[in-house]
Parts: structure tokens; sequence; C-alpha cells
């Protein structure tokens, strides 16, 4: 079955979360087919629904890990659902991604809260709630004038941080970003090209924070981790799910965004009304079914084997699916 998570910790989690909710355990029990007994519990595998045979479903992702391991899960898990479908989890940016939605060229793909809030419907980053459910419900009917459609979002957020080595950190007494004044004229930060026009990002460590770097340098997204490693730069644009601060978590701090500049991002799997209501309510209960274990933790660990561990996207999606019991 090739469940070899690194940590045990990423099964643990999810056995615990999956007792939390009441599905049924596979463990050494008399009873260990389906259907959880005398207490009422439920399972979690999906079944494949026989009135779901023949509807076409193409799933989209952007272009980068997290989306790629995420679009296959979304993917399997509604394969498992019994609706056929198709991948196409390379599309680039959000607008692209957007664009192919709208154009019916895939039926859906994830996105994130705030990414959606900023670049497509014009909020202010300091104006995207914090709740995530907030968020969400700011977010559908301006989905719906345009055809589409969100699902309720996973418990996860992945945002933009500003980081650097603990060492770093501890040598100048940085918690947070507020304590960057009177430093940062004399530090390096790096991020990606478009970070300099970005409001979640240098510009608004300037508008909002009233930061001034000493050098602004622009990176591959890829090498976000490298310039802290190489002190080629003082301070880097990173994720919150990013693999090196699962994998490495006492080698790098993340400063406390204490004025909510760099906005949260949980992911909303966003597809067309149209497809949506053609797959019927299999879709909707399968999507919200297998980003149920979906926590920081275990987002940052599926993130850390394909970028550290240079496992593929499909094979750690099924290995998620699988150990959560959403498919055998």
């Amino acid at each position: 079955m090739n469940l070899d998570f690194r940590l045990r910790s990423l099964l643990a989690l999810l056995a615990a979360m999956v007792l939390a909710l009441g599905f049924a355990a596979c463990g050494d029990d008399d009873e260990d087919e389906g259907g959880g007994g005398e207490g009422g519990g439920e399972s979690a595998l999906i079944e494949a629904n026989p009135e779901n045979e023949g509807i076409q479903l193409t799933i989209g992702s952007k272009n980068f890990t997290e989306q790629f391991i995420l679009g296959e899960i979304y993917a399997q898990g509604l394969e498992a659902a019994g609706y056929t479908v198709k991948k196409d989890l390379n599309l680039g940016s959000e607008q692209i991604a957007l664009k192919a939605l709208e154009e019916g060229e895939i039926d859906a793909y994830p996105e994130y809260t705030s990414t959606a809030l900023t670049s497509f419907f014009e909020f202010a980053p300091e104006d995207v709630p914090s709740d995530a459910n907030q968020a969400f419900e700011e977010t559908t009917d301006d989905f719906e004038k345009l055809g589409l459609v969100a699902h309720p979002p996973t418990s996860f957020s992945s945002a933009n941080a500003v980081g650097l080595l603990a060492e770093t950190a501890d040598e100048l007494g940085l918690e947070s970003i507020s304590d960057l004044e009177g430093q940062s004229e004399e530090l390096t930060l790096a991020g990606s090209p478009e970070c300099r026009q970005r409001i979640d990002c240098l510009l608004g460590l300037q508008e909002n924070y009233g930061l001034e770097f000493g050098k602004f340098t622009p990176i591959d997204i890829g090498l976000r981790y490298e310039v802290l490693d190489k002190d080629d730069a003082d301070l880097s644009i990173l994720f919150t799910t990013d693999a090196q601060l699962y994998t490495d978590p006492d080698m790098y701090t993340i400063l406390e965004d204490d004025k909510g500049v760099l906005p949260a991002g949980n992911i909303l799997f966003v597809a067309s009304q149209e497809a949506a209501e053609e797959a019927g309510p299999d879709f909707a209960s399968t999507v919200e079914a297998v980003q149920e274990n979906l926590s920081l933790e275990v987002m940052q660990e599926l993130n850390s084997r394909v970028d550290i561990d240079k496992e593929k996207p499909e094979d750690v999606a099924a290995d998620y699916l699988r150990a959560s019991g959403y498919i055998e």
C-alpha cells in the first residue's frame, strides 16, 4: 500500500481525526467490515455510485507542488465516487485557471480564499476576513455572477509569510514583522519578481508596516529557502505550508504578521455551476469529505514528500486518501 510517510505522526493525526469525526476504525476488532457497528459510526470509504457513470469531469490545478497534490486528491476522490475524471494539473496562474474554468476547459480546480478575493474580486488584502468561513461567504455571490460555485473551505490556510533563519531571528531579536522597524534598512529581502507590486508582499510591507529594506532581491520562487541557506538574503517570502517548515522546523522562523497584512488563504474547490449540477450531490459531498483531514501539518508533510523526497504528487495523494480511509 506504500504508506511510507516519513513521520508516523501523520497517520496518528489522521487516525485521531477520523475517530473524532465518528468514522469507523479499521482495527483489530471482530467487526472489521464497514458500517461502524452499534456505535452508529459511518465509514469514510468513498463508494462508486452507479448514477455517476458516464459523467465526465476535468479537474485542474495551478502549477506548483501544493496545487498538484490538491488537484490529485480531489480528482482521485471523485474518481472513486464513480465519475470519469480527466486532469489538467499545470494551468499556471490564478487568472489562467479562472479563464479555463469560465471557458469550460476544466470543470473545477482548487483556489485560495485570499487569492479569489484579492485577485478576482478586488478586495484589499487587509479586508480579507481572517475567519475562513466568513471569507468563503464573501466569495459566494461574486462566484455565482461568474456562473461558478465554491465549496466550503479547508481547515488549513496557506499564506505568504516573512521568514528567516532561526539563528538570525535570535540574533536580531525578531518575533514579528513590526520588530523589523529600525532594522530593515540593513537587511535584504528576497521574493518573487511580482512581489514588488503585490500588497500581500513587498508593497504591503512598505505601505502597511512602513518598512524600507536595504535591498530587495527578485528570485525564482523555488529558491526562497536557498537564498537564506546561502546567506544571499536575510529575509525571504515563504509560504506557511512549505515542506521545509515540516522537515526543518527548528531551522527557520516565521515572523508574526501582527498587522494582518498577509491574508490567509484556505482552499476553496471552485467549480462551474453547470458541472456541479450535472454531477449531482455526490460531487459536493466527495469534495468536502476528501479535504476533511487536510490540516496545516498534513499539508506540509504532503508537500515535503514531493518537494524533498521527490515522490510523485499522484502517489502522495493516493497515500493520503488511503490513510484517511477514503479509498482502499
